[in-house]
Parts: C-alpha cells; structure tokens; sequence
C-alpha cells in the first residue's frame, strides 16, 4: 500500500481537459522521511515508519529521539505503514511523486470541531412546530420510559460534543500531481482544517 504524511491547505477549483470547473482541495505532501523499516522476520510484519516536520533537538525527550537513526533529525509526525509497495531503505526521502500513477486516494484526518451541538445540528433532527406556544422548537423529544426502567435508553441521540473525530473519506479522484508545487489535487472535501496533519493513502475499494 502506497501512503503518506501531508498538510492540507484549502480548496480551489480548476478546469479540466473539457472546459468544466472542478472543485478541488490542496494537499501539500513535503518530503517524507524513512526512519524504520520493519520485516516479517524481526516483527512479525512487514511495514515502515515515515517521519514529517523537523523537530529541535532540545523539544524531543530522550525515549523519543532514540527511535531516530543519528543520521535523520527527530521528527514532529509518525506514521507506520504497513505492506508499503516499493523497496525503500532508512533515510530516503518520498514525495508526492509516488502518486503519480494512483487515480483514487484515501484521506484520513480530524475534522473540525464544533463544540457543544444540539440534536438539531448534531444528527438533523427537523425540530417542533416554530408558530407561538408551540413550546418545541430545537429540543430532543422522548428520551427514555415513562414507566419501568424509567431511565433513558441506550445508543438515543442527545445533544453533545460534535467534531473532532478521525474521519476517512475514501475514493477520491486524484485531478492532478504537480511534482514542482509538491501539491496533489483532489476532487472534493478533505477533513480537517488550514494546515491540519493527514494521511493520503491509495484507495483500498478501487
């Protein structure tokens, strides 16, 4: 499996070969580092571990800088990836050119945060009656039993956090790889916000 650590950057849209507009989201991929390879015969599989963002050296605590080689600066973000295709060797640096080839991609990444939401927001509940004395507007409704167990059920939706949750959004139509840019544009929305962490991999399902 292809895959690798990268920032996004927003959305835009551009023209295809036939004049239609397109939207799409900027996914910036710098350089990725090797830092570890993994075989099945050392650990039982066989991955490798990519690395993103230059850390100081006085900001990473021992435990973690003894995972880096002395040649490869301790990195912010880690990813391991695992049956990564392709022969690679600790130290190598991979760029948005090894997408070139992929059409589909997989994004993963936190979406946006949205606080505390009610149920209207939060799962698109319709709401009550909004003309006067209705006294039912934004609110839940039933919870629960009236009578015995008397207590609210398990699995109801209720107001609460919303947001903030790893989300993957599969099948993505790659429009376009721009080596000299380092970007790679994708058809459609990606999760997260202005420069969140995410992790592109080539589709599973395509």
């Amino acid at each position: 499996m292809k895959g690798l650590i990268a920032k996004k950057v927003g959305m835009t849209q551009v023209f295809d070969e036939n004049g239609n507009l397109i939207p799409v989201t900027v996914i910036r991929v710098d350089p990725n580092t090797v830092v570890a390879t993994k075989t099945e015969e050392k650990c039982g599989y066989n991955a490798v571990v990519l690395g993103l963002d230059d850390m100081k050296a006085n900001k990473a605590t021992k435990s973690y800088a003894k995972q880096f080689p002395e040649n490869i600066t301790p990195k912010r973000h880690l990813k391991e990836f695992r049956d990564f295709e392709g022969e690679v060797k600790v130290g190598d640096q991979l760029g948005v050119e090894l997408f070139d080839k992929v059409r589909f991609i997989d994004v993963t990444g936190t979406s946006k945060g949205k606080g505390f939401q009610g149920v209207m927001k939060r799962w698109g509940f319709h709401g009550g009656r909004k003309s006067h004395g209705s006294k039912f507007h934004r609110e839940a409704g039933g919870t629960g039993c009236s009578t015995t167990p008397g207590h609210c059920l398990k699995n109801v939706k209720m107001p609460g956090h919303m947001g903030c949750d790893r989300v993957t959004v599969q099948n993505l139509k790659v429009i376009k790889v721009d080596p000299e840019l380092k970007v790679l544009m994708v058809r459609g929305a990606v999760p997260g916000v202005k420069d969140a962490t995410l992790i592109v991999k080539a589709a599973v399902k395509k």
